[in-house]
């Protein structure tokens, strides 16, 4: 979605390249289970470290921690650093700085959904440095709280006893847009934790939005458990890391930080440890990293919190919880881990694994959970490094397999707002919104004519979008509950797609960077799908009458599909374009909801067409231009079921994310020539990936009932 242009799964490293581990853990509910395939090699474009929403983003953009500072999702920085001090020499961990000191040798690096784990080692001592995000589905409270745990792991390589202490810290960047706003430090108390807090002293809470931008409104924290060594503080970073390579210390925390502009450097907010004579047992220490960003969306006339909040927990006691959970979070989170990667990779292969284990954590970092003023909630996704917009539905649509996969709680906090939206008297049209404004604010479409006119909207793809994913809650819940609250709407879109679906006027669809196109039969396609799953709503429903009129009228329209859209040896770009050819990847809806609307032949005609057609690094969007969509070609590669089909076009997106220069987060559009990035990155698009799950309905079922306990 162009709008103004402008390793989830286990990856070790060895000598900067990247191999994706396929070692089970212990899961949560069977034996450990152990695939049988070979490891491929794969390289993260980007190393997610601390991935909670928008603002909360850090990843490390190189292969080696040591190679390049760490990084906003934006590619501003956000600069953290650690250092070890092995009998009195020191070496980095993390971050490029201080220059003049030796980076330790790193020996790996493992990526899996909610952990990132670097290795070091040199002749005196082993070193693992692991983030821990315990991105759990089943566990909203959890999965909302913005705490990343650090860890360090040290014992010794040679079998002899050494002097060991640990440093971190973490810039007062991450609690400002730029580096020339003023910020301040203090010191909260917390029984059993040392704590260091930074933050502005304007507080603009909600008051800046839009794309490129960072948060400029609540606190960053720095929490370790007090005792055993442990020292947080604050001060200028540079100082603080003389002070501990000259005496494997820091001092102690003294008075509040006086407000000075974070670019000034004196606001860093630090942690050692001296953890004394180490042997060949491991001597472990963490901190916690967090932001509280007190208020976090604007919803139209209210200021939503934190889900986290939801029950008046503040950033003191959620720190305070956070210290006790951890021993059992690190249980939980393995398992987590180890069982998706087994369902992945037992779905498409270890490739396919790889990349959708990549997607997950980014997926959840470019949205926010809140609470309404019920406490139910919410899911609001932010069109990163497009136009900023919140709730977009052409974002929610490819993105939501990775929240239907896990059950309709967060599928549904997923959409309903866009729903009470276009009931709403605000929304005046017969077709649904395309967003809700732009984030943190959802207080009404920005997007083209937004609210005032039909100009530049996206009629038949966002409506085609919501009954296509209402219908897809209702196959995960069983039934239509959760549809009939809106069936007024419901039916509404419906009827105007019976109108203007099957052959769509010139229009945009979610492709918008490839402007507007009229007669396009992959839209149609989506039309007709949205008609058929509208048909199954009423059924589930009992209204039988609805139910036949609209599944006749579906069926006519595919039928009428085929024949219209051939062209040969494929199906067209466009209905009035002879010559041409595109993804249709809006099919995949037929099979996963079970409506076998279109004959299985097309499938099998188009995947024999896709592997004639595709280039080095993946199948183009179509015949215009060499780009593509990564989401897109995970969905068209399960059209026909095939696994061979499947992993003849996932093996190129593997290899695109293995060459491509960009290191950022993975993008979703690039070139299929050269592997370049076109634009876009750091989106929760690439939770589509997960849509190869959603055919196997005993693996969503598994993951839902999980979600119930």
């Amino acid at each position: 979605m162009l709008r103004r242009h402008m390793l989830r799964w286990a990856v070790t490293i060895v000598g900067g390249v990247a191999t994706v581990t396929l070692a089970a853990q212990t899961p949560q509910r069977s034996a450990v289970r152990r695939p049988a395939t070979a490891a491929p090699v794969l390289r993260p474009p980007a190393v997610p470290l601390v991935a909670h929403d928008p603002y909360f983003s850090i990843w490390s953009p190189a292969d080696r921690l040591t190679d390049a500072p760490t990084v906003h999702w934006t590619g501003r920085p956000h600069p953290m650093t650690s250092l070890i001090r092995v009998d009195g020499d020191t070496a980095r961990l993390m971050g490029a700085a201080p220059a003049n000191m030796a980076a330790l040798p790193q020996t790996s690096v493992t990526v899996r959904p909610t952990h990132t784990a670097y290795t070091f080692a040199n002749a005196r001592v082993k070193v693992t440095l692991t983030f821990m995000t315990p991105s759990l589905p089943s566990d909203l409270d959890v999965l909302s709280r913005p705490v990343t745990y650090i860890t360090w792991d040290v014992a010794s390589a040679d079998g002899k006893p050494h002097q060991v202490q640990i440093y971190f810290d973490c810039a007062a960047d991450i609690a400002v847009n730029t580096t020339d706003q003023t910020v301040q430090l203090d010191y909260p108390k917390v029984d059993g934790l040392a704590v260091a807090r930074v933050g502005t002293t304007d507080q603009p809470v909600l008051a800046r939005r839009g794309d490129d931008v960072r948060i400029d409104w609540g606190y960053g924290y720095l929490a370790a458990p007090a005792g055993a060594g442990a020292i947080v503080t604050g001060g200028s970073g540079g100082r603080l890391r003389g002070a501990f390579n000259n005496s494997g210390t820091i001092p102690a925390p003294g008075e509040p930080i006086a407000p000075a502009p974070a670019s000034a450097g004196r606001h860093t907010m630090a942690a050692a440890w001296d953890l004394g004579a180490v042997g060949a047992q491991a001597a472990t220490r963490y901190a916690m990293l967090a932001y509280d960003d007190v208020k976090s969306i604007r919803y139209f006339s209210n200021d939503l919190a934190a889900y986290w909040r939801r029950n008046g927990a503040t950033m003191e006691t959620t720190l305070a919880a956070a210290a006790r959970d951890r021993d059992a979070l690190e249980v939980r989170t393995r398992a987590f881990d180890a069982e998706l990667q087994h369902d992945l990779e037992a779905a498409g292969g270890a490739k396919y694994a790889a990349i959708a284990m990549l997607a997950y954590r980014q997926t959840l970092a470019a949205t926010k959970l809140v609470a309404d003023a019920t406490g139910q909630p919410l899911l609001f996704p932010k069109e990163n490094f497009s136009n900023g917009c919140i709730a977009t539905v052409d974002v929610i649509y490819p993105m939501a397999p990775e929240f239907l996969l896990f059950g309709p709680v967060l599928a549904k906090a997923l959409v309903v707002s866009n729903l009470d939206y276009a009931s709403s008297p605000r929304w005046k049209f017969p077709f649904a919104p395309h967003d809700l404004g732009t984030y943190p604010h959802a207080t009404g479409q920005v997007y083209g004519g937004g609210e005032r006119t039909e100009v530049n909207q996206m009629p038949v793809e966002e409506t085609g979008n919501m009954l296509i994913l209402v219908a897809a809650i209702a196959k995960m819940e069983g039934n239509a509950d959760f549809a009939g609250r809106y069936w007024p709407v419901l039916t509404k879109w419906a009827e105007y797609l019976r109108d203007k679906g099957f052959d769509p006027e010139n229009q945009l669809s979610t492709d918008d960077f490839a402007g507007h196109l009229a007669h396009n039969v992959n839209l149609s396609a989506k039309a007709i799908v949205a008609l058929g799953a509208f048909a199954q709503l009423a059924a589930l429903r009992g209204d039988t009458a609805v139910a036949a009129e609209y599944r006749t009228l579906a069926e006519q329209f595919a039928g009428r599909w085929a024949k219209e859209a051939d062209a040969g040896d494929h199906f067209r770009l466009a209905f009035d374009q002879p010559d041409t050819w595109s993804q249709k990847y809006n099919l995949v809806w037929d099979r996963v909801l079970g409506l076998h609307l279109f004959p299985a032949a097309v499938a099998t005609k188009e995947m024999a067409f896709y592997r004639r057609v595709q280039g080095r690094y993946g199948l183009p969007l179509d015949n215009r231009r060499l780009y593509t969509k990564l989401d897109w070609i995970t969905w068209t590669a399960t059209l026909t079921g095939s696994r061979r089909d499947f992993e003849a076009l996932v093996a190129p997106v593997f290899d695109f994310l293995n060459a491509t220069p960009h290191r950022v987060p993975m993008t979703d559009w690039y070139w299929t020539h050269d592997a370049t990035k076109t634009g876009f990155q750091a989106r929760s698009v690439v939770g589509g990936v997960f849509l190869r799950l959603l055919y196997d309905e005993s693996v969503w079922k598994k993951w839902r009932e999980a979600g119930k306990r």
